[in-house]
């Protein structure tokens, strides 16, 4: 039952992104084909911290109104829309429509307004539910959330969305010698793309399966004994606290609690009795929350924004490569977190600023586009891709440690988790929108014709 569950947690987890992280992967494909172009990363950036209503409102509604909503129906409603959104976006995702004399795809992002929807709405709704089950299933839950987008990204590269090769191509060009103009023929590289090797119908109709997953993976969830006997109760009601494993009594385990091992549920001694819960100070909490702030504004607002500037000047496989390998160290910096766990403020704040610093290289780098450092130099390839993923990885720890501490200490402190997440995100896309598409501060390159001083 215990593996049982870790694999319901995990699949319940991959729904909580798995849409709008299957939208960022399939954009290589996308922006050939939607009238956006490559101005179409910062409008689905803007349109997902709108969708920040939702977990606004389910925020309010704990505050003013604790006990309203059922949490268990709040996240079927939510389940549901996504698995529906996804479906429709499989048929209509490239249809567009006229807006003030200009074509835009309407459907694409009216769609995609309501997966961000559901996806936003996750961070204030799945990890209180988690909080219902004991807590070694939270670290499978984060795992879980980082596949999900880890498994689009494994399906993109499956489909070969946007791979390209440089290609020769002729045209006519006038040549002017004195009083004539000669037309002459002239070459010139472009970048030419492979046809996908399944549509984009196919990618989306995989997403809808996995949103499908999650919900039936709720469904069971909601069956196991430990979260029947909440059930019933009301959404985010701050009575419901369960035992932690990570706190223990003063006497006897505090050597072992500063090394991050769990002691064992010896109950045969008083040594080894779990607390109800654990008790933080505030200033200790307001730390916590801003890392979070931070981490959440770097990872899901300002360097999204920008990945396609920092990455694409060192050619489609650095991008491709920094976009899967990324996807893959989240996952991973989460089972790091299950068998090494780091609860300690100054290592996850010592963290923050390593993660902060490679963030700062790959914004360095998209700013210096179309002539990035070490640009025709393996080494400039090897250094952004790896960028990248230490950037993914260490701040995904991060946010996962952060996680579980605040799941040890209240069933109220999730949901501010969640809350705070999507601040950090807000902030972090209002930020970058103007400067991508106002200001014009990042410019796109194409590697095939790149002409930068060597």
């Amino acid at each position: 039952m215990a593996l049982l569950t870790h694999l319901l947690a995990c699949v319940f987890g991959t729904g909580s992104w798995v849409a709008i992280n299957g939208l960022w992967v399939e954009l290589p494909l996308l922006v050939t084909v939607l009238p956006e172009q490559w101005y179409l990363p910062s409008y689905i950036t803007i349109i997902i911290q709108t969708a920040n209503v939702g977990p606004l409102f389910v925020t309010l509604m704990h505050h003013f109104r604790p006990g309203l909503l059922k949490e268990v129906a709040v996240i079927y409603v939510v389940v549901s829309v996504g698995v529906v959104a996804c479906l429709l976006l499989a048929f209509l995702w490239d249809y567009s429509s006229p807006i003030a004399g200009r074509p835009h795809s309407t459907a694409f992002l009216i769609l995609t307004f309501f997966l961000a929807l559901v996806d936003c709405t996750s961070s204030v709704t799945f990890l209180p539910f988690m909080m219902q089950l004991q807590p070694q299933y939270l670290t499978t839950y984060f795992i879980g959330e980082g596949l999900s987008g880890l498994i689009p990204a494994l399906i993109a590269l499956g489909q070969g969305s946007g791979i390209s090769k440089c290609t020769n191509v002729t045209y006519m060009a006038n040549i002017t010698t004195g009083n004539e103009t000669v037309e002459s023929i002239a070459f010139r590289l472009e970048t030419q793309y492979f046809p996908a090797n399944f549509s984009t119908l196919v990618f989306f109709l995989l997403l809808t399966a996995m949103m499908l997953a999650c919900l039936l993976a709720f469904f069971f969830l909601t069956r196991q004994p430990k979260v029947w006997e909440f059930s019933q109760q009301k959404l985010f009601t701050s009575n419901i606290v369960l035992r932690s494993f990570d706190q223990f009594s003063d006497e006897g385990a505090h050597s072992q609690l500063s090394r991050g091992y769990p002691c064992p549920k010896d109950t045969k001694g008083p040594r080894n009795i779990l607390p109800e819960k654990a008790s933080y100070p505030l200033t200790k909490l307001t730390f916590i929350y801003l890392l979070i702030t931070w981490v959440s504004a770097l990872t899901n607002g300002v360097l999204p924004s920008v990945q396609s500037y920092s990455c694409l000047p060192y050619g489609n496989t650095a991008y491709h490569l920094s976009a899967t390998l990324s996807s893959m160290a989240n996952p991973l910096a989460c089972i790091v977190a299950m068998f090494l766990p780091g609860r300690s403020v100054a290592l996850l704040g010592t963290l923050t600023m390593a993660g902060t610093a490679f963030g700062a290289y790959n914004m360095a780098m998209a700013v210096m586009s179309p002539c990035p450092l070490l640009q025709q130099s393996q080494w400039g390839d090897a250094t952004i891709v790896l960028s990248w993923v230490l950037f993914t990885g260490t701040l995904s720890y991060v946010k996962v440690m952060a996680g579980v501490i605040l799941r040890s200490h209240s069933h109220s402190a999730l949901v501010w988790y969640g809350a705070v997440e999507q601040l950090g995100s807000l902030l972090g896309a209002l930020l970058m929108f103007p400067l991508v598409n106002v200001y014009n501060f990042f410019k796109s390159a194409d590697y095939c014709s790149l002409q930068c001083p060597t």
